[in-house]
This record gives structure tokens, sequence and C-alpha cells, in this order.
């Protein structure tokens, strides 16, 4: 197991090479992948999936990777730890705290994290010029860089948001999109998630509101919320050394029991079980 050190808030790299080195990666910071071009297979925790050019991959902390090259790979590597996304006090940047949770609660899984195809050209385009930046290193190219990442980020948040109800699409509207993510920002806080709270924070009428809300996404509130907390207890069996009992307590379950009760009629398993299969 290799962990690399990151020395600044966000760092960047071009590798174009035939042979990714042989070791598996966990790392205490976040970092984007993307493929400039080439194919191969990426390896995440349990999983594996084929990449080819315009994959764009994040790995959050903690996350066990590597890769193998079949064709001759370009990458494109943005690692940034927490304290660069957490936010500041400015109110421009709210829009950082807005993303925080979902990059922090990100799926373990493998896969390309663009779900809105109209994003695939704009990460493509953001990319090159992040090269061209790098590459040339005119006047301001430091600040300029750092606004091109802070946007890469941004719809890489969004991209995440999208894919986390299962019938969110790409031109689902803003309010739902505001209600998912305050949900997740909110999830260990019970009485924020509560359908009269969640009404009165976006002045949508309570009976409106699960109708909207279901229409939106497929689901009713209540069971987005359940299969949040579900991921959520997953992400923390796979990558943490928490107890049971402390995943029940930081998600407002009544106590273990209850955790275990609703985590083994979804999933089959118990969260011990399900624990010692796939770790």
């Amino acid at each position: 197991m290799v962990k690399e050190n990151l020395y600044q808030p966000f760092e960047i790299d071009f590798k174009e090479v035939e042979e990714f080195p042989k070791a598996v990666y966990r790392n205490n910071f976040f970092k984007l992948i993307y493929i400039v071009d080439g194919t191969g297979v990426q390896y995440i925790n349990q999983y594996d999936f084929n990449y080819r050019k315009g994959n764009l991959f994040l790995i959050t902390p903690e996350d066990s990777y590597s890769f193998i090259i079949q064709e001759k790979t370009t990458f494109f590597f943005l690692s940034f730890n927490d304290i660069y996304i957490r936010p500041k006090a400015s109110k421009e940047n709210d829009w950082v705290q807005r993303m925080e949770y979902i990059l922090q609660n990100a799926s373990h899984r493998p896969g390309c994290i663009l779900k809105n195809r109209a994003d695939k050209p704009l990460i493509a385009s953001l990319v090159q010029a992040i090269f061209n930046e790098h590459t040339f290193l005119q006047i301001y190219h430091v600040k300029i860089i750092q606004q091109i990442v802070n946007t890469l980020i941004l719809v890489v948040a969004r991209n995440i948001a999208l894919k986390l109800p299962k019938n969110v699409k790409e031109n689902t509207g803003e309010a739902v999109l505001d209600i998912l993510h305050y949900i997740q920002q909110n999830i260990f806080e019970q009485g924020k998630l509560r359908s009269e709270t969640i009404s009165q924070t976006f002045g949508i009428s309570l009976t409106y509101l699960g109708r909207y809300f279901k229409k939106q996404t497929g689901e009713t509130l209540q069971q987005y919320i359940s299969n949040y907390k579900l991921r959520l207890i997953e992400t923390r069996l796979l990558h943490s050394d928490m107890r049971i009992n402390e995943i029940a307590n930081e998600l407002n379950f009544t106590d273990e029991s209850h955790l275990h009760r609703i985590f083994k009629k979804y999933k089959g398993l118990s969260p011990s079980e399900y624990r010692k299969k796939y770790t």
C-alpha cells in the first residue's frame, strides 16, 4: 500500500504512461483523475471499471485504487484536501459548503462520475485550459489555474448530486437540487430533515413538496433520506473503523438494533456481516 503526501491545498499533474506503477494507493486527500487519452481498467476498493478517454474519477480519502493500462494513457491528476473545500466566512464561498458534504460522502464505487452529458465537453475544455496554463506559464497563470480548479470541483459536485437519487436527470430543476444539498448537509440533524422544516426552509407548501420531490427524483423524501443514510452506513462499514453503535448514534438511529434491522432489511446482511464480507 502506497500513501502519497499533499504539500499544497491543491496539486496538478499530467502523466503519459504505458504502465501504471504496480502498487495500490490510499491517500488522506481527494484526487480527481481525468483520462485525456487511452484505455485500461480502474480498480477502486473491491470494484473495477474499464476506462477510456473522457472518463473522470473521484478518489475520496481512504479509498484504495490502482490502474492497469491497456493502451498508453495520458492522465490528468488534481489532488486537493478538505482544507481547500472547507467553507470560509465569505458569502461568495457559500457554494463550497454546499458541495463539501457531497464530496465527503461520494459513492466509493468505480466508474466515471460525469452523469451530465453537457458537462463532458466542459470538463475536457477545463482540463485543456489547465494544461495550457501549466505549460506556458503566462502572467497570472497561478490565479487562473486556481479559478479553473474551483470550477472543475464545482462541476464534479453537481454530477455527484445528479447521480444520487435514481431519477434525477440533467434538466432537473434547481429547486430540487437545492433540497438535495440541504438534506446532504443536514443528514446528521434529524430535526432539520422533517418535511415541515424542509417545507418552511424552501417556502414550498407541505402538500406540494412531497409531490414535487417524488416527481423530480422518483423517490419520496423519506425514501431518499433513508437510502442516503444506507449509503453512509455502507461507507463507514467499508472505509472506517467505527463501531456499529457509533454509526447508529451518528445517524440518529434509536439504537444499534434499530440500525441492524433497517440495514438487514435492505441489504440482506447485518452490518457486521456486510463489513466482514466486503472488507
